[in-house]
Order: structure tokens, then sequence, then C-alpha cells
């Protein structure tokens, strides 16, 4: 079959570690490389890359970023959106209050007051777990909203309560296009995501999954409780306050409170658990699903029904469809379409003979 490695044989520990040990997948990465860098751009419409392919790659960050909490620590969140905020108006303030300060500097310093709040918000992970732990993180969400309503500084006193972010400059080269935009955005999702594949290949990764499995027992080993939840709090916020800032930038320029709702919290919850937990993968996976399939779900009602059908009634049958795919998953396969996958992967590599 051509999914196997055989003769494909390892002289030294760095091959042995390769982040793609198998030569199949590092040419599947190579190909989605160049289809997502090079074809895409020069196939795809403004409507496509705008308000498609660029949301598919914020969410996808943020899912990401909820999957290294909740997938691989173990610590259950429901403010994902509410970093996300607090990620797009830090940015926005740096950028506004700060002479001379450049663009990419503006999102690093939305992911570290993100990675700050989370912090905070995440120290009751030390003596909570589990449901009142999600509880103490949907006060962030509530807390957040209020705060982005309520402290005019944060949108500069904008009589609409709204921020506008102001135009993207990056070494004097304008990311005034949907192209540019997807470009910037694609980069800094792909690098966040290569980080994230490493980091979690290491001690931290390894120290994250010890507490996830059994925390009582990774304290004995001697992993350390504090340092490790708190880690697992900062990535995760600076990876959703990051997204938050791409997302304010360059997806809607324009940006309210209401945009890092709980319904944008809960949406980031069901990406991980349709797509995969505990998976860099399912992340991708889960983000694609809940952007396109409202899409397509539109284009097949409005196809097969006409003009029979409204918008209110597929929003409605929209919730219901993805209500159904979380019991499905939970029941079926909690780790999500990327378990899937995996499991299809590996009974390739054993064909004829798959067990």
């Amino acid at each position: 079959m051509f999914y196997r490695e055989t003769g494909q044989f390892k002289t030294n520990y760095v091959a042995d570690r390769a982040i793609f040990p198998i030569r199949q997948d590092r040419w599947a990465i190579f190909t989605l490389a160049v289809f997502a860098f090079l074809i895409v751009p020069l196939v795809a419409n403004d409507y496509w890359i705008g308000a498609i392919l660029i949301p598919f790659l914020v969410f996808a960050l943020a899912a990401l970023g909820l999957n290294i909490l909740t997938g691989y620590a173990g610590q259950l969140s429901l403010g994902a959106a509410a970093f996300m905020g607090v990620g797009a108006y830090a940015s926005y303030n740096a950028l506004i209050r700060i002479p001379g300060l450049p663009l990419l500097g503006a999102f690093i310093i939305g992911g570290i007051v993100a990675a700050v709040v989370g912090m905070f918000f995440g120290l009751p992970s030390l003596r909570i777990k589990g449901f009142y732990l999600a509880v103490t993180t949907l006060a962030a969400q509530f807390i957040s909203e209020w705060v982005f309503t309520h402290w005019g500084w944060l949108y500069n006193y904008d009589s609409s309560g709204s921020i506008s972010t102001p135009d993207m400059v990056i070494l004097g080269f304008g990311i005034d296009t949907s192209v540019r935009r997807y470009y910037l955005v694609l980069v800094i999702v792909a690098v966040l995501a290569l980080a994230a594949k490493n980091m979690m290949r290491n001690k931290i990764g390894r120290d994250f999954m010890a507490v996830r499995d059994m925390d009582v027992a990774a304290e004995v080993i001697g992993i350390p409780m504090l340092k490790t939840k708190m880690l697992a709090f900062a990535i995760s916020s600076f990876y959703l306050g990051v997204a938050g800032a791409l997302f304010a930038f360059a997806y809607l320029r324009n940006v309210e409170a209401v945009s890092f709702d709980l319904n944008r919290s809960l949406a980031i919850l069901f990406m991980i658990i349709i797509g995969g937990v505990g998976s860099i993968l399912g992340s991708f996976i889960g983000a694609a699903f809940i952007v396109l399939l409202p899409i397509f779900m539109n284009l097949a009602g409005h196809a097969v029904f006409g003009d029979l059908v409204t918008q209110e009634t597929l929003g409605v049958t929209e919730l219901m469809v993805f209500g159904g795919l979380i019991i499905f998953f939970l029941i079926v396969e909690p780790h999500g379409i990327a378990r899937l996958w995996q499991i299809t992967k590996e009974k390739l590599r054993m064909w004829p003979f798959p067990h």
C-alpha cells in the first residue's frame, strides 16, 4: 500500500525524533503548504479568501489555543472568546498608543496581555477542576464582556463602542488586500502551529499530558502543579490572544464586544470536540467543519427547497446539526475526526492485515 514505512531507515536520534518521521507525511505537508501558499491565492476569489479562508485560519488558531489547555493539559475552559477579546483590544491599544510600534509587535503584546489575564483566571485550577473550573473560566467570559463595553479607554472612547483597526503595515508594505491579509494570517498560523506541534513533543507537552491523565500521580513524580497549570493557561491564552488580534485586524476590521461573546467560546469548544481533543490536526479539522458547514447547509437548503426555506430555519437546523454531531462524537469517538483519521492511517500501514 502507498502508506508504508518499509525501507525508511533511521540511523540517528534526530531522524527518529523528526516531527514527521514518515516520508509520506512529509510529502503531504509539503503539498499542503504549496497548495496553501501558491495555489489558493491564484484560484480563490476575494469572497473565499476574505470571508471563508481567513476566518477558518483564525478559528483554527483559536481552537489550537484551547486544545493546548483542554486537550493536552486537561483544564476545562469556557472563556476562549474572552481571551481572544483581550488580545484584540490589547493589540489595538498598543498600536495606537505606542508610537512606531510594528504591527507584529502589537500582536505579540496582545498575546502576552492575554497570557497574563489567562494565568490570573487559571489560578483556581490549583484547587478545583472539571465542571467547577469551567464555571470559573465562564466568569472570565462575563467579566471581559462587561469590561469591553464599559471601559471607554479600551475602545478609545468611540461613540459606537467599537474599535476600528488602523491600516496594517509591515516594513512599509501595506497589508491592504484580501490576499495580503490571507498571507499574513497563514504565516502566523503556520508558525504557531509548528511551534505547538514541537512543544507537545518535548518536556512541556509531556508534563501537560501527565497532569491531564492523573494530576496526583504527576505531582508525586515531581511535576510542579503551579508551574505546569499556569504555563498551560499562559500558552493557551497567548494563542487565543493572537487569534483575537488577527480576528480583529485581518478579518472584521471593526470589532465590538459582542464579537467575543459566549457563543463564540462555545463555537471554539465545539471545534475541538468535533475535530479532536488533544490533536493539532483536530483543531484545523474542527475549524474547517464549523466554518464550512453553515455555508454548505445554506447552499444545499436553497438548492433543494429554493425560496421555501428561510434563513431562520437554516439557522435552527444548523444548531440542531451541531448538537447532533457533538453527541455523536462524544458517544462514538470522543477524540473526534482526527482520531478517525489516525485509525485509518494505522490500518493503511498494516494493510492487508488491518487490526
